[in-house]
């Protein structure tokens, strides 16, 4: 909505501005700009040139650095979540190594273990992802205001997400499984 103020209700002098549409840089027309207002007016003040990139930058700058911010948080989340994913599934493989070393000394195939560890692990991250990606996409209404130029729900960002949790969770759960099928199958069955 737009109001009319009389400049003496204001009590401060409103500036007037003046916009130029051009096709070559808006800045280099600066000198000829004010040389045609100061050749209808010479008292008539010109001060504040600038292009309307960066009228504009300096609008959504406050924005864009709160995106900047929570980007940063974001990719920090990232990192310590594929952390704390590695760390619990490892742990979780880890507590597994006697009952592996036991299914290998009964007969099973190392390969066959290693797809079971790898399978539990994936069914876990699973859960994970769809419990988390819906209540994501509904929090996403929250920051749907401070985004400039991408959607809050923006598919790639999902899926490039859910990847890198799902690679990590399979690096975390078949790099201690591996370790666990090159045991001896007679220390974990002393073990027990």
């Amino acid at each position: 909505m737009q109001m009319y103020f009389s400049y003496k209700q204001l009590g401060q002098l409103v500036a007037n501005a003046l916009i130029v549409r051009t096709s070559v840089d808006p800045l280099s027309l600066a000198t000829p700009v004010r040389n045609a207002i100061w050749s209808v007016d010479k008292d008539q003040p010109v001060a504040n040139i600038d292009s309307m990139e960066n009228i504009v930058a300096g609008a959504v700058a406050r924005q864009r650095f709160s995106m900047l911010l929570l980007a940063i948080f974001a990719a920090l989340a990232l990192v310590l979540a594929a952390v704390g994913i590695y760390g619990v599934m490892s742990y979780t493989v880890a507590q597994q190594t006697r009952e592996i070393g036991i299914r290998i000394a009964l007969g099973a195939k190392r390969g066959d273990v290693l797809k079971m560890t790898v399978k539990q692990a994936i069914k876990l991250v699973g859960l994970g992802l769809a419990i988390g990606l819906p209540s994501a996409f509904i929090l996403t209404r929250v920051m749907s205001s401070l985004l400039f130029g991408i959607s809050a729900t923006d598919p790639i960002t999902f899926l490039g997400i859910s990847l890198v949790v799902l690679v990590v969770a399979l690096l975390a759960s078949y790099i201690p499984a591996l370790r666990a099928t090159k045991v001896d199958p007679m220390i974990a069955l002393r073990a027990q």
